[in-house]
């Protein structure tokens, strides 16, 4: 039975047939906000390091954050991993998510040969009270001026053509301005002479 499991294993790197570590699928999280992935392991496993990767190929992943085999909680940027020993189980805290963080991850425990691991896939909902930036309009010199300025860390883009101001002056201020300056320039035209 062994030797088929050690065949299998051959023919498949990178993923394990062994059931010692399990985790959820999927875990929403808010962008601003925070989220908890919980990943549980079997006995045997308590001073092997635990760690948090981003990336769908298990073999080019990014280690995120990493145990050193004790119990401490470990913090790296955003995220932040911790084992409890007792429990079986380590707890990874992402935080100030940010909606380009939604991917796929995965909870591992290192050891030799190939690490155990379970896929989690991370979902961001956006942030709907995030203010939208206003926009205004200066007539003489037809230039746009932000009114307030967006404070997140991921700029927002936003295209010329979707802002109300600008389709509202090109739309119907342009061509009402135009049609005065035509009307200023026929009235004051000099008069031919007879």
């Amino acid at each position: 039975m062994w030797l088929s499991q050690a065949l299998l294993l051959l023919i498949l790197p990178g993923y394990s047939i062994a059931t010692e570590i399990t985790g959820p699928t999927t875990v929403n999280g808010s962008e601003w906000g925070s989220l908890t992935v919980q990943c549980a392991y079997g006995s045997g496993w308590e001073t092997y390091l635990k760690w948090w990767c981003r990336g769908a190929d298990w073999n080019g992943c990014n280690t995120l954050v990493k145990t050193n085999g004790s119990e401490q909680e470990v913090k790296k940027n955003r995220v932040s991993i911790r084992d409890n020993q007792k429990n079986h189980t380590f707890t990874v805290t992402m935080e100030s998510l940010k909606r380009d963080d939604a991917d796929s991850y995965w909870c591992g425990i290192q050891r030799t040969g190939i690490d155990l691991g379970v896929n989690v896939q991370v979902t961001i909902k956006p942030d709907t009270q995030t203010p939208v930036p206003e926009w205004t309009t200066a007539t003489a010199s037809l230039a746009f001026i932000p009114a307030a300025t967006q404070k997140t860390s991921s700029p927002l883009t936003r295209s010329l053509l979707s802002s109300t101001h600008f389709l509202f002056l090109f739309l119907l201020e342009l061509p009402l301005l135009l049609g005065m300056l035509g009307a200023v320039l026929w009235v004051n035209r000099p008069q031919r002479r007879s």
